[in-house]
């Protein structure tokens, strides 16, 4: 299941994608199970708001409370989370771990199953947010294409379960195959003609142009690069990665019971 996170992160940490009150400022409408629909909403409530902040008769602000305000501001200078960032877990999660990632990257594939195993272990309190990140050319910038059609697509997750997999026979030793890439998430449900006529197109040049500038504005040297709660996770390693998200499980339970 990918969604979008419509809650903020507790006091103190980074806040993700702030939907919520976007959605029910606008029209109180229910959370969507379509990725493709969620980002749409969430862009067009963006405009919309931007537009009622210009206008002198302003309802909506009128009667907006400062926190939520302040949510507002933060949703439009949030370098780890943009509004099309696919998104895996639960929705609501108050853990949310950012992952700036390259599918051609090896590491990166290793990492995977890591993510799930987390996201099974806690499934209502962890959701992961993946950025594109291409840092091995144009094998990278392929791929990160076709899966940006597959998340528009509503395939995302098996697509790019399948890509990693079988990454071996698009992305090994440097050898760059696009076709291999399409056949592959094709599998995986991609319609490929609609994919193909989509990869070149400018919303997704853009989507890449915007991520690869948080890439530089976070300092993201390496993939994978994680982020948990706003928090550079340092030291890196898979056991490091594990841990830090069952502290911050912990600590959120702790500060529920004691409310």
């Amino acid at each position: 299941m990918i969604k979008f996170n419509t809650t903020a992160a507790r006091p103190g940490k980074y806040k993700t994608i702030a939907c919520h009150f976007l959605i029910k400022l606008l029209s109180q409408t229910s959370s969507k199970k379509n990725i493709s629909g969620a980002a749409n909403l969430v862009f067009a409530g963006t405009l919309t708001l931007t537009a009622i902040s210009m206008t002198a008769a302003a309802p909506a602000f009128s009667n907006t409370e400062p926190d939520q305000l302040a949510d507002m501001e933060s949703l439009f200078d949030n370098t780890l989370v943009r509004p099309h960032s696919p998104i895996l877990g639960a929705e609501d999660a108050p853990v949310t771990i950012v992952e700036f990632f390259d599918p051609a990257c090896e590491a990166c594939r290793a990492f995977y199953p890591l993510t799930k195993r987390i996201l099974a272990t806690y499934p209502e309190q962890v959701q992961l947010v993946l950025r594109y990140t291409s840092f091995h050319g144009e094998i990278s910038d392929t791929a990160i294409r076709v899966l940006e059609a597959a998340r528009r697509q509503d395939v995302f997750e098996p697509v790019l379960e399948t890509l990693l997999a079988r990454q071996e026979q698009w992305a090994s030793h440097g050898r760059f195959d696009e076709q291999a890439i399409l056949d592959i998430a094709s599998q995986a449900g991609l319609d490929q003609a609609s994919a193909e006529a989509f990869l070149d197109s400018p919303e997704v040049q853009a989507t890449i142009n915007q991520d690869m500038d948080d890439v530089r504005k976070n300092k993201v040297l390496q993939t994978p690069t994680f982020f948990i709660n706003g928090e550079l996770l340092s030291p890196f390693g898979m056991q490091e990665l594990f841990d830090a998200v069952k502290r911050e499980v912990e600590d959120i339970s702790e500060e529920e019971v004691t409310q």
